[in-house]
Formats: structure tokens, sequence, C-alpha cells
């Protein structure tokens, strides 16, 4: 993002990004229990926009660790029961859907996972030793977050050694010998990385 200020505090609408995030899982499910993990040296920092804001929605603080992977297992670990289902999502995605958030919920219930996709609009390549080569996009999705999960089954997952293949929780969920099911996402609901993306989080508020 090139702003000293990590993107999840960045101002969007009046309030911190993450607080929208948050109260989109409150809007789908009010008795959602939610869980935070931030990397320690932002902890403080929380809590000073919570009371700034006002913010009331009810959640959990968890230490994250060095990378995803750590602080993923780290926030599911410290769910005392090994029963019923989490949903892993991405705090710099504050437009998904309760629509969504439902139907991973419900997926998942049924199938063991959901992981909301959505197709691609672009042509694709595929980029080797200077060649490239094209692809079917009809054959490729983008993958969004919530990704849902049974919660014996995304804990036991978790408890291999961490690898550089794990790009997101689905992959780590596949290691474990599972396969994923996958559910239609919403195109809004888009990770914000750069600056642009920021622009694009106000027009989407302000829809």
């Amino acid at each position: 993002m090139g702003k000293e200020l990590p993107k999840q505090f960045l101002p969007l609408g009046g309030k911190a990004l993450l607080m929208h995030t948050l109260e989109k899982f409150q809007l789908a499910d009010s008795e959602c229990e939610i869980i935070l993990v931030l990397p320690a040296s932002e902890i403080e920092l929380w809590q000073s926009l919570i009371q700034e804001h006002d913010f009331k929605i009810p959640h959990t603080l968890v230490e994250g660790g060095q990378s995803r992977f750590q602080s993923v297992k780290n926030g599911i670990s410290s769910i005392p029961s090994s029963e019923g289902l989490v949903a892993i999502h991405d705090g710099v995605r504050p437009f998904v859907s309760e629509k969504v958030i439902n139907q991973a919920f419900l997926t998942a219930k049924q199938e063991g996972s959901a992981i909301p996709v959505v197709t691609l609009k672009d042509s694709i390549r595929k980029v080797d030793d200077g060649a490239s080569i094209f692809q079917d996009r009809n054959r490729f999705r983008l993958v969004q977050t919530p990704q849902t999960f049974r919660l014996e089954e995304i804990k036991k997952a978790f408890e291999a050694e961490e690898s550089g293949l794990f790009t997101d929780d689905a992959t780590v969920y596949e290691y474990g010998g599972k396969q994923v099911t996958l559910i239609e996402g919403n195109r809004e609901n888009i990770k914000i990385t750069t600056p642009e993306d920021l622009d694009y989080a106000e027009y989407l508020l302000k829809k």
C-alpha cells in the first residue's frame, strides 16, 4: 500500500477498513463469534481505534504469527471446541456479501468446506521460460474468502508442517487429503492491497 499505517487500519468511510469487515459478519449472523487475529505490535493501535470510533461489535483478539499459516493456526487453536464451523476471512475484504457468508456456512456444514470463487473476465496466458501459452479462462477461478470448514477437519489440516505451497487455507485443507467445495463469490469482494483498490473501495461504499 506504500503507507505507514497497516492497510487494515486505513480510513474507509470515516472509520478503519477492518471495522467494515467485522460488521459484515455481524450483519450476516448476529450470534457469530468473531476472532480477530492481529500482530502483537498492532493490538494497541486497534484498541485505540475501537475507543475512538466507539466500536461495539464483540470479538476476541488473538496474537498472530510470522506468516498467514501461523496466524490462522493461532486463531483456530484458540477455539476450545472441535465441533462446529469456522470461516477464515481476510480482514481487508470489507465487501463480502452477507449472502456469500451465509452460503459458505450452509455448504461447509453439508460438504465439509466452502470456498467462494468468481470467474475470470480477462484472457490469461501461462508464462514459462520466456514463452507464453494461451490458457482457457473457463477452466480457472479467482479465489476469495471467507474459506469455511468443519472445525475439526481444518484444525487437523493445520497440524501439518508449514509449506510455501500453502497460499491459502484451502490448499492446507487439500494437503490434508480433503477436496474443497466451490461456491459462487461476489465480485465486489476485493482484497484491498493497492492505493487504487482503496479508491475503488470508497466508490463501492458510496454506491
